[in-house]
């Protein structure tokens, strides 16, 4: 054993093959609790929460970062502490913390233009992530810039371009948790979000407050905040410069106003969203196909089931502007129709079709639709989606 209890193995020892039990998962360390816990910024604490998330024992732990148990125990409860900066940066890497959170100067602060620069890089490339179906990958990118932003933040270095940023991020981050995290969880993805909007007053700019209106309104939807989430819409597409920000907003409005069962003004929305397709360039949100199933799903929360069972055979296919997670989305408001239109066996093909694609995109709260959907009705198809949740839920060991 050396130094800091490290334990030392051989190639051929079957303990060297020794791995944790379950996944990284950055999303926890975006939760309100996590926070709490990194600004305490005690390895001790640090590590415990780790392990309870994550389903580790302290063995499990010691094999991650190479100590053993005893050493594992010893810094949990203070016993010990390590204040080599070369093992607190082996533990940051291990688990996948920004080193400012142990007290180690990030590298990436010495250069701020490069810092920036990289930073939004980051932001960019997740959303593009996101939109082609990865979201927790995005995740994976988004929560380790915004923790050294916020970090930078907290010492005072509070320039325009970071706060700009750290808005950016923060929104990001939202959207992505938004997306992987089950329903009773997206409380997380409209908090990120709304400190993404408190930074918008900041930025004297309608484009970034439009933006920030719109993804922060779109989670308040998905978290069953209704009222607010209209409201936040409301005020993006008022706010909207042009035509392309306009139908940014436009479609997601459309979705918050028929989940608040305002009728009239899901009617007026979906309306000027349409009016648009042939003078905007189509996006992941706003095409033909997005729309058509904004439009179902609207008129099936707003009463008007006859005229959605009507539209379902009507669709246009999906094209390449369309993202992935959208497929899901429309094959189980299409099947929800069916159920309604008594078409049995076109909701159950459906449906199995969505459980497969919402398994291959980690998409829990399309899992948690599915299981709606399906009801008593389809019990098989109950069942095959519960069983996917729950693995889903074991990997984000919550």
């Amino acid at each position: 054993m050396a130094e800091h209890g490290l334990v030392t193995r051989s190639e051929n020892s079957p303990t060297a093959l020794v791995r944790p039990l379950a996944q990284h998962a950055e999303w926890h360390w975006a939760t309100q609790q996590a926070q709490t816990i990194l600004n305490s910024r005690e390895l001790g604490v640090i590590l415990r929460f780790y392990r309870g998330v994550h389903g580790l024992n302290q063995t499990d732990l010691g094999a991650l970062l190479g100590y053993d148990k005893t050493y594992v125990s010893a810094l949990e409860l203070g016993k010990r502490r390590i204040d080599d900066i070369g093992s607190l940066r082996h533990i940051c890497a291990q688990l996948h913390l920004p080193p400012h959170v142990l007290g180690i100067t990030d590298p990436a602060d010495a250069d701020h233009r490069a810092m920036i620069q990289f930073g939004a890089s980051t932001v960019r490339l997740a959303e593009i992530a996101r939109q082609s179906g990865h979201a927790s990958e995005a995740v994976s990118e988004l929560w380790p810039l915004v923790a050294r932003l916020e970090a930078r933040l907290e010492e005072g270095r509070d320039e325009r371009e970071v706060l700009h940023l750290l808005g950016r991020a923060r929104i990001g981050l939202g959207v992505a948790l938004g997306n992987v995290l089950p329903e009773e969880r997206l409380g997380t993805a409209a908090i990120w979000t709304l400190k993404g909007l408190a930074l918008a007053a900041y930025a004297d700019d309608p484009q970034f407050t439009g933006y920030a209106l719109r993804m922060h309104g779109n989670e308040c939807r998905k978290a069953g905040i209704r009222g607010a989430a209209v409201d936040r819409l409301v005020r993006a597409v008022a706010l909207a410069p042009d035509d392309a920000a306009r139908a940014a907003a436009l479609p997601l409005l459309a979705r918050a106003a028929g989940a608040l069962g305002n009728a009239s003004l899901f009617d007026r929305t979906i309306q000027q969203a349409e009016q648009l397709l042939d003078s905007v360039p189509h996006t992941s949100l706003f095409n033909p196909f997005a729309l058509h199933e904004i439009r179902l799903r609207g008129l099936a929360d707003t009463g008007r089931l006859e005229v959605a069972i009507r539209l379902t055979e009507n669709g246009p296919a999906p094209t390449l502007a369309v993202a992935p997670q959208w497929r899901v989305i429309e094959l189980i408001t299409v099947a929800g129709i069916m159920l309604a239109a008594h078409d049995v066996q076109g909701a159950t093909t459906a449906l199995n079709s969505a459980v497969g694609e919402a398994t291959a995109q980690r998409l829990p709260h399309q899992l948690q639709r599915i299981m709606r959907t399906a009801g008593s009705r389809l019990p098989g198809v109950h069942g095959a989606a519960e069983l996917a949740l729950e693995r889903l839920r074991g990997e984000m060991a919550a």
